[in-house]
């Protein structure tokens, strides 16, 4: 729950930072009666985000039926949301500074040619974000292999995320963003790294990555996914007590080489 809380908070922060960027700039240049156009891009990206996360659900239980497709479908969609999150991680501390200026000028430019234009600015701005939570927010489920925990902490993190989003445009709280991307991009390296090893497991399982039955180490005896350390565990870093060299070695590469990587470019910002 707390892991997926902040996958919602971290991600719905970053939409609602893209409205209230938007909104802003609308009230500050008086064109009000624009809003309605954002509102509408923003209302369809929520739908159609929506709209894929229930189509991934509804696939995974059409693929049931097929014990391997269902795990195929599964590994697959979590090496997707490891490479989604991933270029979002490095994007948004790239880009994070030259957000504001780039959604000013494409908002000036749309409202010049017309009000189709600035519903499709709202739309792929927040779009990009909400498709792009829909996939890791399905793949985290699927490692964490239970529902409800992960679909509340989750909810709750989105709400959270709207409120500080609101706080922010009535410039009620001051928040640092440099920092808040930073320690948030390290703790989702972490959850990636698990969301990996399960797609890893998963295409273990089906015959094609090999080594499934090669483990690195079996604490199952002494920690289960039941009791509060194997839950706190399973919840916080995807952690599975049978895990094999394989999964093992993604894990420990890809935490290494991004954490690496994320760090200079963090230190990069700093300079």
């Amino acid at each position: 729950m707390l892991s997926n809380f902040l996958i919602g908070l971290r991600e719905g922060l970053e939409a609602a930072l893209i409205v209230s960027i938007l909104a802003t700039y609308l009230v500050r240049t008086n064109r009000r009666g624009s809003f309605k156009f954002i509102w509408i891009g923003i209302a369809s990206a929520l739908a159609v985000s929506v709209g894929v996360g229930a189509l991934l659900t509804f696939t995974e239980q059409v693929l049931l039926q097929n014990i391997h497709a269902e795990e195929l479908f599964a590994g697959t969609m979590s090496f997707v949301a490891v490479i989604l999150v991933t270029f979002m991680i490095f994007w948004m501390r790239r880009a994070g500074s030259a957000m504001a200026g780039d959604l000013h000028g494409k908002l000036e430019t749309a409202l010049a040619t017309g009000a189709l234009t600035v519903v499709l600015t709202a739309f792929a701005a927040v779009a990009r974000e909400g498709i792009e939570t829909s996939f890791f927010f399905f793949a985290a489920v699927k490692a964490a292999g239970q529902t409800v925990g992960p679909v509340a902490g989750f909810g709750l993190g989105i709400a959270a995320a709207v409120a500080l989003g609101w706080l922010l445009y009535r410039r009620s709280v001051k928040i640092n963003l440099k920092r808040f991307f930073a320690v948030t991009g390290y703790f989702l390296i972490v959850v990636a790294a698990g969301v990996l090893a399960y797609g890893v497991a998963e295409y273990q399982e089906i015959g094609l990555l090999p080594g499934g039955g090669s483990l690195a180490f079996d604490v199952s005896e002494s920690i289960s996914e039941n009791d509060w350390l194997g839950a706190i565990a399973a919840g916080l870093f995807n952690f599975n007590p049978q895990t094999s060299w394989l999964q093992l070695v993604a894990w420990s590469a890809y935490i290494v080489v991004m954490l690496i990587a994320f760090t200079r470019q963090v230190k990069a910002k700093k300079a």
